[in-house]
């Protein structure tokens, strides 16, 4: 395999990891459009916090003809020597829940512009069962002028990448592989074998690993939308459903989810592209969608819980100052892709509110990008709260002093069931 070399589509949350991974062996050339993301990379630093500013050091090589190590560029021509192309770019969804594989068809064209007889082009990102080769591989076709599986080659390996996880990162996460025909599946599930120490599994066929990767997120969407929904009902008991799941927990086989908000570029997006593919079939898959409707509605349903816990203590609900303890999608983690807190502020604002966001992790340039919402790093001292909502269970929220916020029957409403004490509401 000494001849292997590496490119890599996509230099975000699931690219950069894979391209420092594949670095430590391989001639590995890594590439993204996003010039500013080029420039931060180059110089060893990742935004995302995703890998550690010595790590992506240790791998950085300065021309793209090294025998190992990472070339970073946006340059095309730089992807030409290499025969495994990894696609790694996001799979979103629209306004309207229709999965947009925009992304996917730009990043299929830059490979078909350098691909070579006897080159395999591997996907990595999550799509809908027959996507890569029913909807992508013909770009890469028609662009390089190749006849699929006879001049070039496909594989499908889903990213397994935990925003935020230090513990269970890419190397030690068991990647399943596969290929357009047995012998492609061979060689791209020895790819990643030789980088990847947990090990892999080789699924049959491309839309077999197409589907498990959906299934994934789409099974966990579930069972949090059903512990969202025991939430609803044990509220409306006065009884706490922290206390309830704890006590249920202790029953061997019984299935540790919490009720939360589900956002993030997985859960929250992924059920998504399997309830289309399956719509296109003309079937209408009713717990997929039913588990969707009750997740995005979480975000509503916390913010009329606040001002409820509002009214109940008296605080005039126009013009309360409110402070929104966190905008990332999850904790210890700068990601604000499809962020569930989002639903909860503009939510709160409807109800004519002041919202002071405040999350050290996430970068206020991106919120205000991505949102048009005002975050800050750090708080205003002295400032005090009408309603504090504690939103994302980051580290740093653990020692806040949330007496010394509080304005006179402020109310503390506590999303992630962190807080410890008197609180007026919780999840």
């Amino acid at each position: 395999m000494n001849d292997i070399k590496v490119a890599i589509i996509g230099l975000g949350y699931v690219g950069l990891p894979l391209a420092r991974l594949f670095a430590t062996k391989y001639n590995t050339i890594g590439f993204d459009i996003n010039e500013n993301r080029i420039k931060e990379l180059k110089s060893g630093v990742d935004s995302t916090l995703e890998v550690e500013e010595e790590l992506l050091r240790s791998v950085l090589i300065d021309t793209p003809a090294e025998e190992k190590g990472l070339y970073i560029t946006n340059q095309l021509d730089d992807l030409k020597n290499s025969n495994y192309f990894v696609i790694t770019v996001p799979t979103p969804v629209d306004k309207n829940n229709r999965p947009d594989l925009t992304p996917l068809y730009k990043a299929s064209e830059t490979v078909g512009k350098v691909i070579k007889r006897g080159d395999i082009v591997i996907y990595e990102s999550t799509v809908y069962p027959g996507a890569t080769e029913e909807d992508c591989i013909p770009i890469v076709e028609k662009v390089s002028n190749l006849k699929f599986n006879e001049d070039f080659f496909a594989g499908y390996s889903p990213e397994r990448i935990n925003p935020g996880d230090k513990e269970h990162t890419v190397e030690k996460i068991l990647k399943v592989t596969s290929g357009s025909t047995p012998e492609a599946g061979v060689k791209v599930n020895e790819l990643y074998k030789s980088v990847i120490t947990a090990g892999t599994h080789l699924a049959p066929t491309i839309k077999v690993a197409e589907a498990a990767k959906v299934i994934e997120n789409s099974q966990r969407d579930i069972n949090i939308a059903f512990v969202n929904e025991l939430a609803k009902i044990f509220n409306l008991m006065d009884i706490n459903t922290h206390d309830v799941l704890e006590a249920a927990g202790t029953k061997w086989n019984f299935l540790p989810f919490k009720p939360g908000l589900v956002g993030g570029h997985c859960i929250g997006v992924d059920p998504y592209y399997l309830a289309q593919k399956a719509q296109e079939y003309g079937y209408h898959p009713e717990i997929i969608l039913a588990g969707r409707r009750l997740n995005d509605s979480m975000g509503d349903y916390v913010a009329s819980q606040v001002v409820k816990c509002m009214i109940r203590q008296s605080v005039k609900v126009n013009g309360a100052e409110i402070l929104m303890l966190g905008v990332t999608f999850k904790e210890n983690c700068p990601d604000v892709r499809n962020t569930k807190i989002v639903d909860v502020i503009k939510a709160l604002e409807d109800y004519k509110t002041d919202i002071t966001t405040f999350d050290p992790w996430a970068n206020p340039e991106e919120v205000q990008h991505e949102y048009g919402i005002l975050s800050y790093q750090d708080l205003e001292m002295g400032k005090k709260f009408d309603a504090i909502v504690l939103g994302v269970a980051h580290d740093e929220f653990k020692d806040l002093d949330i007496e010394s916020l509080k304005k006179e029957n402020a109310v503390v409403y506590d999303v992630k069931g962190m807080l410890q004490g008197a609180v007026e509401g919780r999840l």
